[in-house]
C-alpha cells in the first residue's frame, strides 16, 4: 500500500479553521475537497459516517494536535456533494458515500476492462468483478457491491451490458 502524502496546507494550522473570506475560503474547500477525495481515492474509502470522519487523520492532525470542527467538515461534506462526489446516505446526515470517481467513470473503466480482455459476451457475478483473481490490478477491484451495480446499470441503460440474476446473487453479462 502507497503512503499517503498530505498537502502542504495539511501541516498548516490555519487550515483547520474555516476562513471568513470569501476568496479565501473557495480555495481552502477547493483544497479540503481534493483533499478527502485523494486521501478515500488511496485508502480505497467508501462509504464513512460523520463520527469516523471527525476523528480519522483526515480532519484530524495529531501532530499540529488540530482539527476540523465539525460544523466545517458539514461545510466540506457538503462542497463535496455540491460537485458530485458525495451523496448521504441517511435523512440525518451521519453517514456518506464519497464518489472520488463519478459512476460514469466507474462503467467506462469497468468497460474497458471488459473489451481489452476480449470479455464482452461473457457473465461475471458482482463478486467477481469487484473481488476475482482477473480485476486485482485494477482500481474498480474492491469496489463497494452498491457502487458497482450503480455502475453496472449505467452500463445496462447503454445497452453494453444486462444485469442478471443468479442461483448465488447477482451478476452481469457484457455485449
Amino acid at each position: 500500500m502507497m503512503s499517503f502524502e498530505w498537502p502542504w496546507q495539511y501541516s498548516f494550522p490555519p487550515f483547520f479553521t474555516l476562513q471568513p473570506n470569501v476568496d479565501t475560503r473557495q480555495k481552502q474547500l477547493t483544497a479540503w475537497c481534493s483533499l478527502v477525495l485523494s486521501y478515500c481515492r488511496l485508502n480505497k474509502l467508501y462509504t464513512m459516517t460523520v463520527a469516523e470522519a471527525q476523528e480519522s487523520p483526515l480532519f484530524n492532525n495529531r501532530k499540529l494536535q488540530r482539527k476540523l470542527p465539525l460544523e466545517s467538515i458539514l461545510v466540506v461534506l457538503e462542497e463535496l456533494r455540491k460537485k458530485g462526489n458525495l451523496e448521504w446516505l441517511d435523512k440525518n446526515k451521519s453517514s456518506f458515500l464519497v464518489l472520488w470517481r463519478r459512476l460514469e467513470e466507474w462503467s467506462k473503466l469497468i468497460y474497458q476492462w471488459v473489451s481489452k480482455n476480449g470479455l464482452t459476451n461473457s457473465v461475471f457475478t458482482l463478486y467477481e468483478l469487484s473481488n476475482g483473481d482477473d480485476t486485482e490490478n485494477e482500481e474498480f477491484h474492491g469496489l463497494e457491491e452498491s457502487l458497482l451495480l450503480r455502475a453496472l446499470q449505467t452500463l445496462q441503460q447503454e445497452h453494453k451490458a444486462e444485469i442478471i440474476t443468479l442461483d448465488d446473487g447477482r451478476g452481469v453479462k457484457f455485449f
